[in-house]
């Protein structure tokens, strides 16, 4: 077998997560099994087809948001909480296709980068979405280097600019852990009960039950735009299938909020497999359009570029 190296790997996040993005985004809110009802047998193309919205490979508001802040991370050097806030919020302004209730609702507010968030969760008390893990490859792939401590903090610090409630923090700081491991070479699966060990008390058991060898998406009490069955139906999907494509073709097949399910398994499994497993017939069409951003669209060997910056000390 040939096993890819860290470059491999962390392309193949990055990627690989753009490509679950545009790939389940028009099955977003339909039925399970849909995808494969309509591509019954893989390797025979057209499935970047676009539909609710979305052109064939148009990537949605999951990896627009991931790229501006893997943009943030190489323009200031690192990590400028301000600096990403603002990137985003100048999108969010821009009437972009397809935004999260939560998302917006903190970017557009008009409070300040450190409250916005916090004052959000203070009055709805409902900021625990999947919107912070749906971005997280390029900050995975940035702070890997650094260490489980470092990534997880990043992890956490990123997330709670646009979610209020801790809960997403800590899912979002267990995907960029397991993002870490794998860009090691090492199985992310193996890394699990020490990441939950590391996870706050109080969020520890509900990480632990979506997290289990046992679980199935299928038992999860909330719908899967809610960040616990997000990240366990993601984590489920690579741990019962044994390629990149399998993968997303699973994640996307739970039907729900199948763009960012994708997206976070293609970020996982992409890790794992490596970019030469993202099937080239889905990279070549992908686009990521910047509204907000003087109309620049993003393609696959941009989003290799962006990733390969990241990666550079």
């Amino acid at each position: 077998m040939d096993v890819p190296g860290v470059r491999e790997r962390a392309l193949g996040a990055v990627l690989g997560s753009a490509v679950g993005d545009a790939l389940g985004a028009p099955f977003e809110f339909g039925p399970e099994g849909a995808f494969s009802a309509r591509f019954p047998r893989s390797g025979h193309g057209g499935e970047m087809c676009g539909g609710g919205g979305w052109e064939p490979g148009e990537a949605t508001d999951d990896t627009q948001m991931a790229v501006l802040t893997g943009e943030s991370l190489l323009a200031c050097g690192g990590l400028d909480l301000p600096d990403v806030f603002h990137r985003l919020r100048r999108w969010a302004a821009a009437d972009p296709k397809d935004i999260g209730l939560q998302t917006e609702a903190v970017l557009t507010g008009g409070a300040p980068w450190d409250t916005a968030a916090a004052l959000h969760f203070r009055v709805s008390q409902r900021a625990a979405g999947n919107g912070a893990l749906m971005r997280a490859a390029p900050s995975a792939v940035r702070f890997a280097r650094h260490g489980r401590e470092t990534t997880m903090t990043a992890a956490r610090r990123l997330s709670a600019l646009t979610h209020g409630d801790p809960a997403a923090w800590e899912g979002t700081a267990v995907l960029h852990e397991l993002i870490r491991v794998a860009l090691t070479g090492t199985d992310p699966l193996s890394a699990v009960p020490a990441t939950l060990s590391a996870l706050r008390p109080a969020h520890r058991q509900r990480y632990t039950t979506v997290l289990a060898p046992d679980w199935h998406p299928d038992r999860a009490t909330e719908f899967n735009g809610a960040v616990w069955p997000c990240l366990g139906s993601a984590v489920w999907a690579l741990r019962t299938t044994g390629s990149y494509e399998e993968a997303v073709r699973t994640a996307i097949d739970l039907g729900g909020d199948t763009d960012t399910v994708a997206a976070v398994t293609g970020a996982l499994a992409g890790a794992v497999y490596g970019l030469r497993a993202v099937p080239a017939r889905w990279t070549e069409p992908l686009h990521v359009p910047l509204p907000g951003f003087d109309g620049r669209v993003l393609r696959a060997p941009d989003l290799i570029e962006l990733a390969e910056g990241l990666l550079t000390p």
